[in-house]
């Protein structure tokens, strides 16, 4: 399904050639101001800017149909929609009969019964995190004082970004990386367990974006290598202050006013300019093949507002279901 949220929700519609990608925002409290200005900072941060991404630039102009009046949320639902413009499918038109691995080619052929849209991976591509990034924007203004910050922690498993990303191009490869995203100015108290505490609602969220593999809060997998008497964070005031944060700013699935802080890991981008070998269903065959086409050799590079967004609207549904006790 493509809704997520309970008190904050949000519906994503469109695919990746199709005229239009938009989002749909239930739930968003009236008087909140609305600068579209800012959104169109935080889908210009999203924007291919690097040699390493790619060369398809949409302007991502878009238009706020509904939910806003004068600048200030109303109470209805928000929907933002943003216009395609610089789709090229051609290169696509081979994909169903040929599946990109490490693509959804073959699953959504599989699951659809060959009636989806595969051009640039449909309502799988990228080019979805567009309108989530202008919903984030909006959930931002809701969690106000709050802070989230994301920033890249590591690409090919190095801090030397630009060498891994040019061998990664001379070679026609690609590369992963690591995001860290830290929120701070977190009330105590957020997150409701079991099955919506903040670990659970942020994983399902994040793991939402294509293209990530992994998260961890706080000392995360390292954390199995130490002693409850070295990992154990100290409570150091009556505000929860702590001396440490192995936590992440998270027990028992609830914040405890700490920074919240988590890592993901995001995979290398699947189309690459090597060649690789597939099943051809046209030929009944495994035959090489090599993808045409605009892809980023690696995408983590444009990730981190993406990963903001989310990380924004998860927290505003977890604030405002808080506010009804």
């Amino acid at each position: 399904m493509n809704s997520i949220g309970h008190n904050f929700r949000i519906t994503l519609y469109g695919e990746s050639h199709g005229q239009f990608i938009g989002i749909i925002i239930d739930g968003c409290p009236p008087g909140i101001a609305i600068d579209e200005v800012e959104i169109a900072e935080e889908l210009l941060r999203r924007r291919s800017r690097h040699k390493a991404t790619t060369p398809r630039i949409e302007e991502d102009a878009f238009n706020i149909l509904s939910g806003v009046y004068n600048g200030k949320s109303t109470g209805a639902p928000i929907n933002i929609q943003i216009e395609n413009t610089k789709a090229n499918s051609k290169e696509y038109k081979d994909f169903t009969a040929k599946p990109r691995p490490g693509h959804a080619d073959f699953t959504a052929r599989t699951k659809y019964m060959g009636f989806n849209d595969p051009r640039g991976g449909g309502m799988f591509s990228g080019r979805l995190t567009a309108p989530i990034v202008a919903a984030g924007a909006i959930a931002k203004k809701v969690l106000q004082p709050a802070k989230i910050q994301a920033e890249i922690d590591l690409i090919g498993g190095s801090k030397d970004f630009e060498v891994v990303l040019q061998k990664a191009i001379e070679e026609g490869d690609s590369a992963g990386g690591v995001i860290k995203c830290t929120i701070s100015d977190i009330p105590i108290g957020l997150g409701e367990p079991f099955f919506n505490s903040i670990e659970s609602a942020v994983s399902r969220m994040i793991f939402s974006i294509p293209g990530i593999k992994g998260i961890e809060f706080g000392m995360g997998f390292q954390a199995a290598e130490l002693k409850g008497s070295e990992y154990n964070d100290a409570i150091i005031d009556k505000l929860g202050a702590t001396s440490t944060n192995n936590s992440g700013g998270i027990n028992g699935g609830i914040s405890n006013g700490n920074e919240i802080i988590f890592r993901v890991a995001v995979r290398p981008s699947s189309s690459i300019a090597k060649a690789q070998q597939t099943y051809d269903f046209s030929t009944n065959k495994v035959e090489e093949f090599k993808i045409k086409g605009r892809h980023d050799v690696c995408f983590a590079l444009r990730l981190p507002v993406i990963i903001e967004a989310v990380t924004a609207i998860v927290f505003a549904d977890l604030y405002l279901t808080s506010k009804l006790y």
